[in-house]
């Protein structure tokens, strides 16, 4: 946080301390309505609803809306009156005033949408229509388009007169019957004789995606062409909307998010329970149960090689040692080939080369932290063999470690299951147990050795 900023919330927490509402209304009135936003993630809910329920500009409160996670913006407008909601929501994007939506009680969303009863009810009900993380749902309806038949002189006019829409970078082109059929950039209608038809001067191979295209691939798209709007169309090529490079990027940090905690075992819902220590436990729980019968497995198997343990005491040193660098290393391909997955880097047709190159990793990494423990183990013990057998069981099963976290998440992939969810205490419980079996497996080869 920049020093300003940090000013700023020291002062706004002192004066809802103190409910100097008055003077806090006035530090309000002269912040920037982002300054603002960014306020609310470092207060606390009851803090929040002071400082909003402050905003008497409908304008500031919208744009501070937009800008806020939406499941607490949704719990900040239950908290006014309903038609101050409808004022609020009607000064909002479509697409986030939709996401505010989503995130009331049925009963209050339907409400309000009742007391909308007009043109912008009618948008946000046609985007609630969609699923919320498909292109449908994050598209902005209030888009401008030209005819196919407009001459540029006409296009520009028709440009100038254009107010409230999303304003785009690219202008899209259409045809009698509002079906995409063109695109041409600003520049491009400003150097061309006004006499000239958008027919004849726009590119007709047009990048768009459909209604039903789950964000994350529409982000991936956008990623891959560098392109900073694409245009929405219906199954019959009909434009609905337009996404624009600053809700991709929104998109692209939700999914980010979402990843990062299904990778911890947590949950995202973890964010809105902050103070909360039976929610969040009850959250986390699940994930420590997988792992925890994963433990009963592997001191399972260490009693089965109870025997050789019992004759060489010496190699209970090394057990957390080889658990350890195993599970490390299976994360670690575990978390290249989930963020592969996400971000479009990796598919099945390129896993074979992804699977041989981790395996190739995992035999250095092995080799060299083999060598080492090795030596450390004959320096300890003075036993050659133990060291030997250190050396060989850590490289193996960190080789074994690497494969399994590249197989995982791919099998995960494939039967249709989040990897980002299952992997890692898949791979983590998996090469605990391997790991134990291979380093007894080994002791056992070599016990006559071992006395």
């Amino acid at each position: 946080m920049d020093q300003k900023l940090q000013i700023l919330l020291d002062t706004v927490k002192k004066l809802i301390r103190r409910g100097a509402f008055p003077n806090l209304t006035k530090v309000i009135d002269k912040t920037h309505p982002a300054d603002i936003a960014c306020l609310f993630r470092y207060l606390e809910m009851k803090e929040q609803r002071v400082l909003f329920n402050l905003i008497e500009n409908s304008e500031t409160a919208a744009y501070v809306l937009s800008e806020i996670d939406h499941s607490t913006g949704a719990r900040l407008l239950e908290e006014i009156d309903k038609e101050a909601i409808t004022e609020v929501l009607q000064e909002m994007p479509y697409d986030d005033a939709v996401d505010i939506i989503r995130n009331m009680p049925e009963e209050l969303a339907e409400e309000i949408l009742s007391i909308m009863q007009d043109e912008h009810s009618e948008e946000i009900e046609q985007l609630l229509a969609y699923e919320e993380d498909t292109a449908g749902g994050i598209m902005s309806t209030e888009i401008f388009s030209l005819r196919e038949n407009m001459t540029v002189k006409e296009a520009i006019e028709e440009l100038q007169k254009a107010e409230h829409v999303e304003m785009v970078f690219y202008l899209y082109v259409t045809n009698e019957h509002n079906h995409l059929v063109g695109v041409l950039s600003l520049r491009q209608l400003l150097i061309v004789p006004p006499s000239n038809q958008l027919k004849d001067i726009m590119t007709s191979d047009v990048i768009s995606v459909r209604t039903d295209m789950d964000q994350e691939e529409v982000a991936h798209l956008v990623a891959k062409y560098n392109i900073l709007a694409v245009p929405v169309v219906d199954e019959a090529n009909k434009l609905m909307g337009i996404i624009t490079v600053d809700d991709v990027i929104d998109v692209m940090r939700q999914e980010a998010t979402e990843d990062i905690y299904k990778m911890a075992g947590a949950s995202e819902e973890e964010a809105f329970h902050t103070y909360k220590a039976f929610k969040t436990a009850r959250l986390r729980l699940p994930w420590l149960i997988t792992n925890l019968f994963g433990g009963v497995v592997t001191g399972y198997l260490m009693w089965l090689f109870k025997i050789t343990l019992k004759e060489v005491i010496a190699l209970i040193t090394f057990i957390p040692v080889i658990t350890g660098m195993g599970g490390n290393v299976g994360s670690q391909s575990a978390t290249i080939v989930v963020r592969g997955f996400a971000t479009g880097r990796i598919d099945f047709s390129t896993i074979r080369k992804v699977l041989f190159k981790e395996i190739r990793v995992g035999m250095i990494m092995g080799i060299v932290c083999g060598m080492t423990i090795g030596v450390v183990a004959f320096v300890w013990h003075h036993n050659m063999y133990l060291g030997l057998v250190v050396g060989l069981a850590m490289t193996t099963a960190m080789t074994v470690a690497a494969t399994m976290g590249v197989l995982a998440p791919a099998f995960f992939k494939r039967i249709g299951v989040d990897p980002a969810i299952a992997s890692t205490p898949f791979v983590q419980t998996a090469n605990d147990i391997t790991g134990i079996v291979i380093y007894f497996a080994t002791a056992t080869l070599f016990l006559t050795y071992l006395h």
